[in-house]
């Protein structure tokens, strides 16, 4: 039985130490400030980024194309590995598709190639979540097809809730109207949104005021969480912010009192997530009955 590696993409946001120590393979999707183009190996702080787009700097990204899949996935392939490749959600990005088009294609081509790749329809850390699931799982020993089949089957589980400081770069992605976004952020309103069960991202309600949209996060968790508090416990929560760590110590501290969980992976949302959603973004990502 053929070694396999875990691969996922840039978007999964997590820690560099983390991909590093599990050997983990990040299929690159990039980002172009002020003219310059970014990846995971040449990028900026992450602070830098979140303060440049403060001062109206603004960010876009770009999807892993097949080619550069392809290129990855054969090198992995060269070296003796099967491939579980764990992928952005495809309502969000085209890179699943890059993915699975490179995957089919050796596949095609090596008769002995193995590589699985999942849609994970879901996004950032909630992306790493199931990183995470798998990697714990291919250290206790789980097949590559036993994995695969475990994240189909839950990754509808991953729950994703978030609200941005203001409207602006959710309007830019299309997601709200201009004028809903200049109204907004005139009253104070705060979005909160979430990754449905088709992978896109969806208003769910507005409130008023930043203190309220952070406490709104962690009552929408109590009514998702159900039999998962274990599970929880154990495995923690994610919680990633664009450069508003208070913010999210906040929310964590929130959920201590909450929910009794103590264990939080709190980090930044990477460049190529936070171009859509702006500096000040809190976002919670833990196992829940339902999206």
């Amino acid at each position: 039985m053929r070694d396999f590696v875990i691969t996922t993409d840039t978007t999964s946001d997590l820690p560099n130490d983390y991909i590093k120590k599990h050997n983990i393979t990040v299929l690159p999707l990039t980002y172009v400030l002020e003219g310059i183009t970014y990846n995971q190996e040449n990028g900026l702080e992450f602070s830098e980024f979140y303060n440049k787009m403060r001062n109206g700097s603004m960010p876009t990204t770009s999807q892993v194309n097949p080619a550069q899949a392809r290129e990855i996935f054969l090198e992995l392939y060269k070296q003796g590995f099967d491939i579980l490749h764990i992928a952005f959600s495809s309502g969000l990005s085209g890179s699943y598709n890059s993915a699975r088009l490179a995957a089919d294609e050796l596949t095609e081509e090596y008769k002995d190639c193995n590589i699985l790749v999942i849609d994970s329809l879901c996004a950032s850390m909630g992306e790493g979540l199931l990183v995470l699931k798998a990697v714990q799982f291919k250290e206790q020993g789980k097949t590559i097809e036993e994995i695969a089949e475990w994240i189909d089957k839950n990754k509808l589980h991953v729950c994703h809730d978030f609200t941005p400081m203001d409207l602006f770069h959710l309007y830019r992605g299309g997601r709200v109207s201009k004028t809903a976004a200049v109204i907004g952020t005139m009253v104070n309103v705060k979005p909160i949104l979430h990754v449905d069960n088709a992978g896109h991202l969806i208003a769910l309600s507005k409130v008023r005021g930043r203190k309220k949209s952070l406490t709104t996060l962690v009552d929408n968790m109590e009514k998702q969480i159900g039999s998962y508090l274990e599970e929880n416990k154990r495995d923690g929560v994610f919680i990633g912010h664009g450069d508003s760590l208070e913010d999210a110590q906040f929310v964590a501290d929130l959920i201590k009192q909450r929910f009794g969980i103590e264990t939080f992976l709190i980090d930044y949302i990477g460049p190529v997530v936070g171009a859509h959603t702006g500096a000040g973004i809190i976002a919670l990502f833990f196992m829940g009955e339902a999206r």
